[in-house]
Order: structure tokens, then C-alpha cells, then sequence
């Protein structure tokens, strides 16, 4: 009989971890990392009492505790946990608690700091993953036919990279029919792209920022008429990390990051954006107190280079589709006149969208290039026919028709710094590499 006590209480124990397990919707994911704080993101399936417990890597005796929260409906059980007891430059290990048990996870849950070496050292070597239109099918909503989505093995692929940080160029979920008119059928959609098995090493253990575009705002090419855009705005808020959304009173996810030297500038193209067809005014992508904004922080920034983050191609010279030649041309030259005119340094272009991969190179009288850097699609179709449509800025050689992503990686003295695009397909393998040095963006 002795024997038989332990038994049962430990498989008791060992139920009551595998119920708090069965818990786990998604994640958990890192939001944004700064010097003093990391965001920890995750959510359940229904109500339960959530927390994190953080030490650093290799030092279990320094661990502390974010505080506990108990997820709800309301929030689609979602809970966005601060870990505040951090030092600058630092490597921590971490654990997700679920109605106070241990919730294991198959891969290593490890998130950094941002170092403090400004005034110190050279900036850091540092990684970005970029890439958009991830589509997972879910056949009962998807329309008849093959599925749109597959090769999900590419988010082990970009695990594989161990990038510091990921950003999401938009149409990161596509909302269907049933989804953008009721905020359960949003959440839904948000909640199935999320735990999809494949990505959740990747959450874990990069830092992701994000920015939407017309399938996570609402239906196919939608604008600032969309009724139900405060709901899909609440989700991608709900859903993401990102340090703010709506930055100087801008309404929509407007934002800003920075990682060591680079700094990126997340724009909303969707929230106050003209319907396409609008004819009796200028047509707008974003909106006049957002321009305003992105010059004024552009020039304010100190930043070695400046990461322009929108959803739609910037500098393709084809007006076709959702391209802002097409849409808002004298915006786009309105745009470019401001950089050009207030000399600002070190801009280049990062979008997603169209389904290929390019890099486009605008020459100006005078300065420096402007770069414009397409990363499309991760999972969803692919446009076979992007190599036909004629760019007049496209670098040669840099056209991809298949799933891929891009590594950006920023290395150097401050005084010589350079940024490495690399392009890779759905295994990981290395399809082309371009350098540009900071001073060629100057």
C-alpha cells in the first residue's frame, strides 16, 4: 500500500500537467525586446491563470516572475506579459505557468535583451527575418479547390536562421468571407494562423514586430471605408508585440522600433487609405497625418539605416495592381520629393504583397539610391508571371517565383556598417545575396 500512494499522487501530478497543457492554444511568442523589458505573448483555449518565470541563461537562482493574469473570452484568452526584471545585453531562459503548473514545450523558450552600446562599443552584429502572405488552409472556409496554402516547412526553415528578430510585412493571416463582418470569426482566423505546429519553435525564441495590409484589415484591396476595420485593428493589436500602434495619435497600427543602429518605421496602409477607384480626389495610402509623421521621424532619426515598412511595392514603376504607381502615384512622388528634399540618409524600402520577391533601385540626381526590398509569399500562391511584368527599377537576377523569406543582417564598425540581403527558399537554401554598405546610402 505504500508503494501505491506515491504511484497515484504522481500520476495525478502528471494529469494535472498534461490537462494544463492541453490548455495551450499558441505560442508562447516574444514580442518586442528593449533594454528593460521583453513582451512574452500566448494564449489559451479557455479561461486560465497565465505567467511567465524568467532567469538568466544559465543562472536558474536569478529567476523572476511576471504578473499573473487569467485569460478571457473577451480577449480571445489571449495574455500579454511584461518581464520587466532584465538587464541590457542579456540572454534569458524562460517558462510558461498555467494554473500554476509548468507548461513544457519540445524547443528551447529563450528571449534577449537589447545591449547598451551607444557611447560604448560598435553597434551589434544583429539578424531580421522578413516575409509575408502566410495562408494556412482550413478547407470548411476556404474556397472549393486545391489549397492555397503549403510548405509550411518554411517556418523551421527560418527557425533554422535563428534570427534575432522576425518582421511580418502584412497579409500575415487572410481573412475569409465569414471572418472580416464578426469579430468572432476574426479572432477565429487569427487563432487558427497562429498555432499552426510548424511555427511555434519560431515564436518562441525570435522577437517578432509586425504590420498588416489588406487580408488582416479586411477584405481583398480594402480602405479606410471598411465598417468593421476598429475590430480587425483590435485582433492585430491582440495578436502582435509590437512596443506601440498608433504613434502620435495616429489612429491604426502606425509605429515604431528600434534594434541597435536600424530603425524601423511600421506604416498602416490600409486604416485612412482612399478606395483605389477614387476619382473626384487625390488618391492616398497613408493618409495625411501619417505622411507627416514618417518625414518627421525620418528626419528625426539617428539611425544608420532607416527601415520603411509598408504593405504594398513603394518604388515598382509598373501601375498595375496594388503598387503605389497604381494607386496613389502622386503620392509616391510626394513621398520621394520629401526624403530627396529634407536629405534624410540610410532609407530603404522592406514590403510584401505581391507574391514574388525583387529588389528595386531607384536612382536620384544627386544622392544616394533609393532600395525597395519585396519578400513575398511565405505559404500562400505564388505569381509565376512576376518575371514578365517590366519593373524599370528591378536589380537583375533578384526575381523569385516560389515561397521564400529574406535574412537581413547588419554588421560592421559604426563607422562602416553594411546590410546583407539573403534570400532564401522554403528549406532554407540560399537563392541570391546582395550587400549594401551604409555609405553608398548616404
Amino acid at each position: 500500500m505504500k508503494r501505491v500512494v506515491p504511484l497515484i499522487l504522481f500520476l495525478l501530478h502528471s494529469a494535472a500537467l498534461m490537462a494544463q497543457a492541453d490548455l495551450l492554444q499558441s505560442g508562447p511568442m516574444l514580442g518586442y525586446s528593449e533594454m528593460k523589458e521583453v513582451l512574452l505573448w500566448v494564449q489559451t483555449k479557455a479561461q486560465a491563470r497565465v505567467k511567465f518565470e524568467y532567469w538568466e541563461k544559465g543562472k536558474p537562482e536569478t529567476r523572476a516572475s511576471t504578473d499573473e493574469v487569467l485569460t478571457n473570452k473577451q480577449t480571445a484568452f489571449v495574455a500579454k506579459l511584461v518581464a520587466d526584471k532584465v538587464e541590457p545585453g542579456r540572454r534569458y531562459e524562460y517558462a510558461l505557468y498555467i494554473n500554476g503548473q509548468k507548461v513544457d514545450r519540445p524547443y528551447p523558450l529563450e528571449f534577449q535583451t537589447q545591449p547598451l552600446w551607444q557611447w560604448r562599443t560598435d553597434p551589434p552584429e544583429f539578424t531580421i527575418a522578413l516575409g509575408s502572405c502566410y495562408y494556412r488552409n482550413e478547407e470548411r472556409y476556404d474556397r472549393p479547390g486545391r489549397g492555397y496554402g503549403s510548405d509550411y516547412e518554411i517556418f523551421s526553415a527560418i527557425h533554422a536562421k535563428r534570427p534575432d528578430l522576425m518582421l511580418w510585412l502584412g497579409d500575415n493571416i487572410y481573412l475569409r468571407e465569414p471572418d472580416w463582418n464578426a469579430r468572432e470569426g476574426i479572432f477565429h482566423r487569427h487563432a487558427h494562423q497562429r498555432a499552426l505546429p510548424e511555427l511555434q519553435p519560431l515564436l518562441a525564441s525570435t522577437h517578432h514586430y509586425a504590420i498588416w495590409d489588406d487580408h488582416d484589415y479586411g477584405p481583398n484591396d480594402h480602405d479606410r471605408s471598411f465598417w468593421n476595420k476598429e475590430q480587425t485593428l483590435e485582433a492585430f493589436k491582440l495578436f502582435w508585440g509590437n512596443p506601440a500602434y498608433g504613434v502620435a495619435g495616429l489612429n491604426g497600427i502606425t509605429g515604431q522600433a528600434q534594434w541597435g543602429d536600424v530603425e524601423l518605421f511600421l506604416l498602416d496602409n490600409r486604416y485612412n487609405r482612399s478606395p483605389n477607384d477614387r476619382k473626384t480626389e487625390t488618391r492616398t495610402i497613408l493618409g495625411e497625418a501619417q505622411f507627416r509623421w514618417l518625414i518627421d521621424a525620418l528626419v528625426s532619426s539617428k539611425a544608420t539605416f532607416k527601415i520603411v515598412a509598408i504593405g504594398g511595392q513603394v518604388l515598382n514603376s509598373v501601375a498595375r495592381y496594388e503598387t503605389y504607381q497604381n494607386v496613389a502615384p502622386e503620392e509616391k512622388a510626394r513621398l520621394i520629393k520629401a526624403i530627396t528634399d529634407e536629405g534624410v540618409k540610410g532609407v530603404v524600402f522592406v514590403d510584401g504583397d505581391r507574391h514574388h520577391t525583387e529588389l528595386s533601385k531607384l536612382d536620384r540626381a544627386g544622392t544616394y539610391p533609393l532600395y525597395d526590398l519585396t519578400v513575398s509569399p511565405l505559404t500562400s500562391g505564388v505569381n509565376v508571371n512576376a518575371a514578365k511584368e517590366e519593373n524599370a527599377y528591378r536589380v537583375p537576377d533578384t526575381i523569385v517565383t516560389e515561397r521564400n523569406f529574406a535574412i537581413l543582417k547588419f554588421s560592421g564598425p559604426l563607422k562602416d556598417r553594411a546590410m546583407t540581403i539573403t534570400i532564401y527558399n522554403k528549406d532554407g537554401n540560399a537563392l541570391w545575396s546582395r550587400t549594401i554598405k551604409a555609405s553608398e546610402l548616404q
